[in-house]
């Protein structure tokens, strides 16, 4: 029989004093307001048809295979189909593409009732037409954390519209505080 050192014990013991001491939900929103993020919108084909959802989570995680990842909310009405999905299409948006990210956030309509604002890739994903960019992924992994599936995907297929030259703002769509933003040339601070 192994004994456990005494100060094992007593670092377990206060890792779960930690855990148990975590932020409310309200401290944990009110630090994450001030964090802007970028844009995206995720689609996949489900059991009934076309889902989206608009995301902020969305970030390149390797480019030796190309991976990202981003997470999705169990609240959110897509989150079963594309939670089965094998595969997903990220759209990487900017300020032109507002109308779409606003589309993918609203609770309660047909985001694919407009049938010229979208189409379907040779694959039979749907995408969104005309957005900065976009890129078609295969779902490698899925890990829950809380309440939303951390999501993590390889870059399989892309498309690209609107090219940031390097340095540039290029009219990036930013999401702070609960509203909607662009990166302009004024927001440069270097």
């Amino acid at each position: 029989m192994t004994t456990v050192p005494s100060h094992s014990i007593d670092q377990l013991a206060a890792h779960e004093r930690a855990i148990s001491a975590s932020l409310s939900a309200d401290e944990f929103k009110a630090l994450f307001r001030g964090h802007p993020g970028g844009v995206a919108v995720i689609t996949a084909e489900g059991p009934d048809g076309p889902v989206s959802l608009t995301a902020t989570s969305v970030s390149s995680v390797s480019v030796d295979p190309p991976l990202l990842i981003f997470s999705i909310s169990a609240l959110s009405s897509a989150a079963p189909a594309l939670l089965a999905a094998e595969t997903v299409v990220v759209h990487l948006l900017d300020s032109d593409d507002l109308d779409v990210a606003k589309l993918g956030s609203t609770s309660g309509i047909d985001r694919f009732a407009d049938r010229d604002s979208w189409s379907r890739l040779v694959t039979g994903e749907p995408v969104y037409n005309g957005v900065r960019a976009w890129v078609r992924c295969s779902i490698i992994e899925r890990m829950s954390a809380g309440g939303s599936t951390v999501v993590a995907a390889h870059a399989l297929q892309s498309g690209l519209n609107r090219d940031v030259q390097h340095g540039e703002h290029g009219n990036a769509l930013v999401y702070h505080n609960r509203t909607w933003h662009r990166l302009s040339e004024d927001s440069r601070i270097d």
